[in-house]
């Protein structure tokens, strides 16, 4: 499956990255090209362990969590669209600096080739192995890439 973690998967999410304009327009959902991106970085952020948002797992998480987990990884097919996110990375704000944005987000991507973040707890999933974090961070990106007909 594919992995963050790996170069190739990096530099071709990254490439797909820089393609990103503001007249993107999204295919399903309701944010626009800026929202996903900073949703996307604060996402990478977290998961890296830059910003450590306040969160504790969700109840039906610790019940379902780790089936839903492993449906969404189990092979390379994308995530369904319209999946509701967490709370505190919902953008409100609809425009910026896209340029800033973008290659921010790309040093966020990079940031995964050195990643080192053994207390990462996801707030549905919790607890996740190295091998989870990767495909599921792919997948995330690739997603929202997706989204936007990237």
């Amino acid at each position: 499956m594919k992995s963050i973690f790996e170069e190739t998967q990096r530099q071709e999410l990254i490439d797909r990255i820089k393609t990103l304009d503001a007249g993107d327009a999204a295919q399903w959902g309701k944010m626009n090209v800026f929202q996903m991106i900073r949703h996307c970085s604060l996402w990478d952020e977290w998961v890296l362990g830059q910003k450590n948002p306040r969160y504790k797992q969700e109840f039906i998480g610790y019940l379902f969590g780790k089936i839903a987990l492993r449906r969404m990884i189990k092979d390379d097919g994308p995530f369904d669209k319209n999946v509701p996110t967490s709370s505190f990375l919902v953008i409100k704000e609809k425009d910026g600096d896209l340029t800033q944005l973008k290659t921010n987000w790309v040093r966020l991507i990079e940031g995964y080739a050195g990643y080192s973040n053994p207390g990462f707890i996801h707030d549905f999933f919790g607890k996740m192995t190295l091998e989870q974090i990767g495909v599921l961070a792919y997948k995330h990106t690739d997603h929202h890439l997706r989204q936007f007909g990237k």
